[in-house]
Formats: C-alpha cells, sequence, structure tokens
C-alpha cells in the first residue's frame, strides 16, 4: 500500500495541471504495470484518445456484463479500429450467471438492492479482478459532477478493494469540457448521448434522462441516489 502522504504529495502536484501531463507521468513511471478501465463512456473514450496518445502499448480493457447496448458493442469495435488498438475484453463467468439466473430469475435487478449487487458483483466486479492481474494502477474516467456518490473522490486514490492506485485524470472536469474536448479531436462516442442517455451501463438498468436531471438519473433509476453504484469504485 502506498502511503497517504505520497498519494497527498501527488494530488497536490498534478491537481492543478492538465490531465495529460498527470497521465504522461504514471505511464511512464508504472510502464507495464498500469492499465485503462473503459465502460466506453464519453470520458473514458476521451481517456482513449490521451492514453493512445501518450503511449500506444498500455493496455486498454472494458467488461462486457452480457446485457450491453447495441450501441456500445459497435463503439468497442469502431474505437479498436480508429486507433489501431485492441480493447481486451473481459466476459463473466458463464457458470455464474447460469446459476444466478436459475436461483433468482433474468431481472432479478429490479426486485432489491441486494439482487442488482449480486448481478453487477458477476457481470462487473469478478471480471474486473481478473482484468487487474499484475496491475498497480488503474485509470478511470470519473468526474465529480457525475454523482453525489464521487463528490469527494481525489485524482489520485488508495482502492483498498483492489489493492492498487486509482487515478482519476478528469475528476475536476465538467460535462461540457468533455463534450468540447470530444468535439475537438473527433472522438468516437456512444450515438445514445444523443438521445439523452448520459451514463451507459447494461440495457435493462440504464435509460434516457430528461433535462435538468442529475447525470446518473438514468441507472438503476427506481434505487436512492445513494445506492447507484455497481461496487466497481465502492470507497
Amino acid at each position: 500500500m502506498i502511503d497517504k502522504t505520497t498519494i497527498d504529495g501527488w494530488n497536490a502536484e498534478f491537481g492543478n495541471g492538465s490531465a495529460a501531463s498527470m497521465l504522461t507521468w504514471f505511464l511512464k513511471e508504472y510502464k507495464g504495470k498500469i492499465a485503462l478501465s473503459s465502460s466506453l463512456s464519453v470520458e473514458d473514450q476521451l481517456l482513449t484518445e490521451m492514453v493512445v496518445n501518450i503511449d500506444a502499448e498500455t493496455r486498454i480493457f472494458t467488461l462486457d456484463t452480457g446485457r450491453l447496448f447495441p450501441e456500445t458493442y459497435d463503439l468497442i469495435d469502431r474505437t479498436a479500429k480508429k486507433y489501431n488498438k485492441e480493447i481486451e475484453v473481459f466476459f463473466p463467468e458463464a457458470a455464474d450467471i447460469e446459476k444466478m439466473v436459475h436461483d433468482k430469475g433474468m431481472n432479478l435487478f429490479y426486485s432489491s438492492i441486494e439482487n442488482r449487487k449480486l448481478c453487477c458483483n458477476l457481470r462487473k466486479l469478478k471480471p474486473l479482478a481478473r482484468a487487474m492481474k499484475g496491475l498497480e494502477v488503474w485509470i478511470t474516467g470519473l468526474r465529480r459532477e457525475q454523482s453525489v456518490t464521487r463528490v469527494d473522490m481525489q485524482m489520485v486514490e488508495w482502492d483498498e478493494n483492489n489493492n492498487l492506485l486509482k487515478l482519476n485524470p478528469l475528476i475536476n472536469w465538467t460535462e461540457e469540457e468533455v463534450w468540447k474536448y470530444v468535439k475537438e479531436h473527433n472522438i468516437p462516442y456512444n450515438p445514445l448521448h444523443k438521445k439523452g442517455f448520459v451514463s451507459i451501463g447494461c440495457q435493462p438498468c440504464t435509460r434516457a434522462i430528461l433535462p435538468g436531471e442529475d447525470p446518473r438519473a438514468g441507472r438503476w433509476w427506481w434505487e436512492d441516489p445513494d445506492t447507484r453504484e455497481c461496487g466497481l469504485h465502492k470507497r
């Protein structure tokens, strides 16, 4: 575990700088032991552009839960072709999903938070653990503006659940800044964003939102706002 003093120092050093300069330092310092975990969100697409331009050898991986939108699958393919880069795809264990559906039904997540978290655990957390074997640092596209559960997150954090460093280079970015960068650099993004989908995850658990609604209102909308995390970023 890296001590808090070191992490505080990194946050002080990089907190007012650019995301690219922060990534440049960490990609060099932890080369071969750092990866971008992409959900294909617009933020992660932006980071894919940055990472590939800084060090094209850096691993980029995503989790295929088996319940994604067709548009998300298309985006994986378009992104890989644009950047001439393999996007590693990790799947849940078939036996886990078969047992879960047998015991609790296909759409168990609507019944209770417990069931929904079970589904997220088997479809996301367990594959994530496999994807991160050998890593010391993972990069995410989290922003404080996204959710009430993320307002106190820092640019550099120690992830106790996965026992490694977590970098959030866009933590201070606004949605407007993200989209400005994406359009200026012609970065591919999910067409569902133009249809009111802000945060895009599994198809049964994602809906479009109305203008002015919280960005996370379209994720697990039947739950209270303070439970709307899958567990990937539990703190």
